[in-house]
């Protein structure tokens, strides 16, 4: 069952990746209410896969890397774990501010130049400007240490 759970959150954390980088382009492009759409879709998706990761760990699932270079293994799993825990408050804050500037543009996104709104996405913008990076190297080691562990991974019995 634990390596069901591990391929299911492996699932949504790709999707979630894939539905970052689909609200990066959104914004850019100016759709400001598929960008919101996109984002929420990842930050759920996260979510998810945070819960499905931590019972995965509950159930005493967990793979130890027996490959070569070991060395660079451990430099990418350590720099992943530090950049993960980040990440949460990260993107907790850039959400928060979000909710806060729609919240104070009337819930409408044609009105976050409103004084009182633009404070909160300005914040946003600047919160964001961290963890996008961040939220995306996660989620590509992830896959790479998913994918390491694939190959030279050997299940630890609990």
């Amino acid at each position: 069952m634990a390596e069901t759970i591990n391929q299911w959150a492996v699932f949504t954390i790709v999707l979630s990746g894939l539905a970052l980088m689909a609200g990066v382009f959104l914004i850019r492009g100016g759709n400001r209410e598929a960008h919101m759409k996109a984002m929420l879709l990842a930050s759920g998706l996260a979510t998810i896969f945070l819960v499905l990761y931590l019972t995965r760990l509950g159930l005493g699932y967990e793979k130890k890397y027996i490959g070569p270079n070991r060395s660079a293994y451990l430099v990418l799993l350590i720099s992943h774990i530090i950049l993960a825990a980040a990440n949460l408050p990260l993107a907790l804050l850039a959400l928060w501010n979000a909710w806060k500037g729609l919240k104070a543009a009337g819930g409408n996104l044609r009105n976050i130049d409103l004084p009182a709104a633009r404070g909160y996405f300005n914040r946003h913008r600047a919160w964001v400007r961290w963890t996008v990076p961040v939220w995306l190297y996660v989620a590509v080691t992830g896959w790479i240490i998913y994918l390491l562990l694939g190959r030279y991974g050997e299940v630890i019995k609990a």
